[in-house]
C-alpha cells in the first residue's frame, strides 16, 4: 500500500469509513514507527513498508477497545497541528489508515459471483483451511484495510 493510497468505503448506513491519520517515523535501519495524532498514545511499529497496514490496523484496534469513539480530524487541521508540522518537517510521513470497528456479530448476506471466480475463491479457501465466508471476509478487509 503506497502512501497515496486512499480508499473511500462506506458502511451499512451509507456513511464513509472512519479514515485516521498516521505519521510514520523512519530512521534507516529501524522499524516504522507510526502514531496517530487523534489517539493519544496509540501507536505501531512495523519491521518493513509492507507490514504498515496491519500494524495500524492492529493498534487502532487494540486502542479502541477500551478508548471512547473519537472523530478523525479533517486533513487540513491536522497539518496546523504544531507536532505534526514538526513531525513532517522533520521527514515523517503522513497516511490514512481506514478503520473497521470489531464487531463479532455475523451477519449472512446474499452475493452474485462470477461462476469462475467462485471456483477459484472455494480453491483458495480450501487451500488455506477456511470455509468460504471467513476467506471472502479476510479478503475484503485487506482490499479495505490493507492488512
Amino acid at each position: 500500500m503506497s502512501p497515496a493510497h486512499l480508499i473511500l468505503a462506506t458502511n451499512a448506513e451509507g456513511e464513509l469509513m472512519k479514515q485516521y491519520s498516521a505519521i510514520i517515523h523512519h530512521d534507516p535501519g529501524a522499524a516504522f514507527g507510526l502514531t496517530f495524532p487523534d489517539l493519544p498514545g496509540c501507536f505501531a511499529a512495523a519491521d518493513c513498508w509492507d507490514d504498515v497496514p496491519k500494524a495500524a490496523s492492529e493498534a487502532l484496534n487494540l486502542w479502541f477497545e477500551d478508548q471512547p469513539e473519537v472523530p478523525p480530524s479533517p486533513l487540513d487541521a491536522l497539518l496546523k497541528r504544531q507536532d505534526v508540522a514538526q513531525a513532517l518537517a522533520e521527514g515523517a510521513t503522513l497516511i490514512t489508515i481506514p478503520y473497521i470497528p470489531a464487531d463479532g456479530t455475523l451477519e449472512r448476506v446474499n452475493i452474485s459471483i462470477e461462476r469462475g471466480l467462485l471456483r477459484a475463491v472455494d480453491a483458495a479457501a480450501k487451500e488455506r483451511g477456511m470455509t468460504r465466508s471467513s476467506f471472502l471476509a479476510s479478503a475484503a478487509r485487506h482490499e479495505l484495510t490493507g492488512a
